[in-house]
């Protein structure tokens, strides 16, 4: 299964924002929403194809409502998230999946949250992969990291 997350703005409650405009909602009818991490939600499709267009599909509330969408597909990494745009460059084939994991966005996880147990996802970092490792995530102490893949003009952004 292709895991699709979005993360909501700091000032918005995505969810809230999503589940309370009647397109969006039924965009997203037929999915299980769950939360990862605190402000995000997240929904399991059934292929890249799938993923990419539903991310097309709410579009409108994403430029609005969200910081980042990504996209989880095991055929590319079972634990590095695409970007939006890496995940339609592969889905468009201008992208070979094995040449994806170049540049990264490392976002910090710590586990405080809000006082209901979701982790939280803090300022992210953009790491290049020189070779086997990657650096550690230094911006603060974090918990956990999560990965990003993302396209040579988002890392340059």
């Amino acid at each position: 299964m292709t895991r699709v997350c979005l993360v909501g703005s700091e000032d918005v409650n995505l969810r809230y924002e999503l589940v309370s405009r009647e397109t969006a909602r039924e965009a997203l009818a037929t999915y299980d929403l769950t939360e990862p991490y605190e402000n995000t939600v997240a929904v399991e499709t059934i292929s890249l194809g799938s993923a990419v267009s539903l991310l097309n599909d709410l579009n409108w509330y994403l430029v609005r409502y969200a910081d980042a969408a990504w996209v989880l597909e095991p055929s590319v990494s079972d634990t590095e998230w695409l970007s939006r745009r890496l995940a339609t460059a592969i889905r468009d084939d201008a992208v070979d999946p094995a040449e994806s994991g170049r540049y990264l966005r490392m976002y910090g996880v710590v586990e405080d949250g809000s006082g209901d147990g979701t982790p939280r996802l803090v300022e992210p970092m953009f790491v290049a992969r020189t070779g086997r490792s990657l650096p550690e995530y230094d911006l603060r102490e974090v918990d956990n990291t999560v990965l990003v893949r993302v396209t040579e003009g988002e890392f340059g952004a």
